[in-house]
């Protein structure tokens, strides 16, 4: 297991040295120095918590991927999710928001956390419609698949497959959860979610076009087709949205960008190497019921940042219910292939 994930640990001793650098140049004190690292380090396990399914669904994407974009994802995606989303997506919400250039939003980033923290926050109900929405499609398309022969939980997933058909179910089911969660909401609150979550539904739409003209359909899936150019931008979105939680969560610790940059970016390190750990070891197609706790963990995020728009749920809770549902998946998995083995031998 260590050689998946030796680059992770480098890289988490490169952070924390310079964390530790950082430190000491701010406060100029071991006692501000070991408090930065400890920061560094809570969100670096918040940012896996939150994360583990990310990992899960990425690795059953990537299984059946074409291995010279899975090898791409592997790599430039490490880059992207690292630097992209935890160092430059921060920055560019400020830069809309507040209509800055590039500089003066890293200026401000760095010399007023404080009003960074709040424009960045201000962003949080458009980032949970468009999160929500996205993941909400991502999670009911895996479940309103007519040709899914594999049931983890037959009561519910039986009954989704036998409707599977009706066009747009799923696309219908996203909008009623969007006006539902509008009208906790106060007007200006609920266009700006109602917008940002059309603009997950659009993306989502968007992605399956791009696959669909690059690559023809695959039997093996009733997600997307995961051979190349498409696969690796669905993954790509996918990540943004399971990180946006994640990105908001940090704020609760501290408002400096360089610190959550740091925390955040080891975090994402473990979940690509669990990523590459769980395709390299074959985990998803040995263990059957782990795709189905990982599509059922991104509706309840879907959910959970819905919620979050009116009420708040803490990050522990999110990544819990995560964690569980995975966890319950996996011990089936075990069950379910010791009964086999019983079965067999007999």
């Amino acid at each position: 297991m260590l050689k998946h994930f030796w680059g992770s640990l480098v890289f988490t001793a490169i952070c924390m040295a310079l964390g530790g650098w950082y430190g000491w140049t701010i406060s100029g004190t071991v006692e501000g120095t070991l408090s930065i690292l400890w920061i560094c380090a809570v969100l670096a396990v918040l940012e896996v918590s939150l994360s583990f399914d990310n990992a899960a669904v990425n690795a059953s994407v990537l299984k059946d991927m074409d291995p010279v974009w899975q090898q791409r994802f592997l790599t430039w995606g490490i880059a992207i999710a690292v630097f992209g989303m935890r160092v430059v997506f921060p920055v560019v919400i400020v830069m809309v928001a507040a209509s800055l250039g590039p500089i003066d939003a890293v200026s401000l980033a760095l010399s007023e956390p404080a009003e960074y923290q709040r424009i960045v926050s201000d962003a949080h109900i458009g980032l949970m419609g468009f999160g929500g929405a996205f993941l909400g499609m991502v999670g009911l398309k895996f479940f309103f698949d007519a040709e899914k022969e594999l049931n983890w939980i037959a009561a519910i997933e039986r009954p989704l497959a036998k409707v599977a058909e009706i066009e747009a179910i799923s696309i219908g089911l996203v909008l009623l959860g969007t006006w539902a969660a509008s009208t906790m909401l106060a007007d200006s609150d609920a266009l700006t979610f109602i917008m940002a979550a059309i603009g997950g539904l659009l993306t989502y739409l968007a992605v399956e076009i791009v696959n669909h003209v690059l690559e023809p359909p695959t039997p093996s899936t009733g997600t997307v087709a995961k051979a190349g150019f498409g696969a690796f931008l669905y993954l790509e979105v996918l990540d943004a949205s399971f990180s946006f939680d994640g990105v908001i969560g940090a704020f609760a610790l501290t408002n400096n960008l360089i610190i959550i940059a740091i925390g955040l970016g080891i975090g994402a390190m473990f979940v690509r190497s669990m990523t590459i750990f769980l395709v390299r070891k074959g985990t998803m197609s040995e263990y059957r019921y782990l795709e189905h706790g990982a599509f059922y963990a991104i509706l309840a995020l879907a959910i959970i940042m819905y919620i979050n728009t009116f009420a708040h749920i803490p990050e522990v809770i999110t990544g819990l219910i995560g964690a569980v549902l995975i966890g319950l998946a996996f011990w089936s998995s075990v069950r379910a292939n010791r009964a086999e083995g019983t079965a067999q031998a007999a």
